[in-house]
């Protein structure tokens, strides 16, 4: 039996969790690797969706404290209304940011890039499709198969999905980012290497908000914790935001660990997926040939799906040769993706159910999401060898 598991109330263990792709871009072909994380109301916080509205972001900005120390007027007023919002001592967050300091590195690595890069699908997928991570996750899988299939009955999630998605993330936990969370987010909160996108700066305010709350509810130490450039952690790169929403006490220990505790770690990125609309039994890919022409016109460049299969006809959709003649996806929304070369002009387009869609939730990128796929259908196959 399915079901989607509450989020459980219980402390976070110190070092927690990684992050995948998900400091949110609209464009569905980015090959910005962004962490999980958003504007979802979280069942955690002290005060739901309490994130201050004051504060904001000027490019290359350090001037976060005033020569007596104290927090320059900006910061304050956003220190200020974060602990009327959620209850915490002022003294408590002035504390904790004036150990904060500005990091260079994680400004760069976010920076937009100069002069106009070339989208390729097959570029962008072999960086993660290659021997070292195949090996290591048909290890990984051989390693943790029994956890792996406790998981995958429980949320509906087969388990070459959370296979692939932790080796994309992390490598398995290799490369789970060695950045401190706090300077990482107040860098990117108040000093977002782009001008032109404010929004980008609120996003990074709003996940310092959850990581100064998740400090004082005991969930995590904020002075210690590390992750990526972008503030995500564990070995499936969570942002602190899903911390509070998705992450799961899977081994009933009263804390959560995505680092070091297997079933916590497999048990967040399922109920991560469920809870984003994450369909047990269906396909990521609905499984069509598609000409090319005629689907041209069904991309939308969205993250919800748009069309439907009678639609779809049109499109001269057909069936591949082995599939069901009735398939339960059938009946779902669909939506028609494309996977662009653009040095070629050239895409290949693909038929995504609702289970793309929920992929796309956890890093907002077509190729993300189709590398996932794809790298879990490999794993399988070698596995099944």
């Amino acid at each position: 039996m399915f079901r989607k598991t509450r989020l459980v109330q219980a402390c976070f263990c110190s070092l927690l969790i990684m992050g995948c792709a998900t400091s949110q871009t609209n464009n569905p072909q980015s090959n910005h690797h962004v962490p999980v994380g958003g504007a979802t109301p979280s069942a955690l916080t002290l005060n739901k969706e309490a994130h201050p509205k004051s504060g904001s972001s000027v490019q290359g900005r350090q001037d976060y404290f005033q020569a007596d120390g104290s927090l320059s007027p900006y910061l304050y007023e956003w220190a200020q209304e974060l602990a009327q919002l959620q209850g915490i001592p002022f003294t408590r967050i002035e504390a904790l940011l004036k150990t904060a300091h500005y990091n260079a590195k994680a400004a760069q690595l976010m920076a937009p890039n100069k002069g106009q890069i070339k989208r390729s699908w097959n570029t962008y997928k072999n960086r993660f499709i290659e021997p070292i991570r195949i090996k290591a996750g048909l290890d990984f899988w051989n390693q943790h198969a029994e956890i792996l299939q406790r998981t995958a009955q429980e949320y509906g999630v087969p388990p070459e999905i959370l296979v692939s998605i932790i080796g994309v993330e992390t490598i398995y936990g290799r490369y789970t980012g060695d950045f401190r969370v706090l300077d990482a987010l107040l860098t990117l909160g108040f000093s977002y290497p782009d001008n032109s996108r404010p929004e980008r700066g609120k996003l990074f305010r709003d996940q310092l908000a959850d990581l100064i709350v998740l400090d004082y509810q005991g969930k995590i130490d904020a002075n210690t914790i590390t992750g990526s450039f972008a503030g995500a952690v564990g070995l499936p790169q969570f942002m602190p935001g899903s911390l509070m929403r998705y992450a799961v006490d899977a081994d009933h220990d009263g804390k959560i660990d995505l680092f070091h505790s297997m079933p916590d770690i497999l048990a967040s990125v399922a109920n991560f997926l469920i809870e984003h609309g994450w369909q047990p039994g269906l396909p990521v890919f609905a499984p069509v040939q598609l000409n090319d022409q005629k689907a041209k016109r069904f991309v939308d460049g969205g993250l919800i799906p748009q069309s439907n299969w009678e639609g779809l006809l049109q499109a001269q959709a057909v069936q591949a040769p082995n599939s069901r003649a009735v398939a339960a996806w059938m009946s779902k929304p669909l939506g028609v993706i494309n996977l662009i070369e653009e040095s070629r002009g050239t895409a290949e387009y693909r038929l995504a159910t609702p289970n793309f869609y929920a992929i796309t939730s956890y890093n907002r990128s077509y190729f993300y999401a189709s590398t996932v796929s794809d790298f879990a259908d490999l794993l399988a196959r070698r596995r099944a060898q």
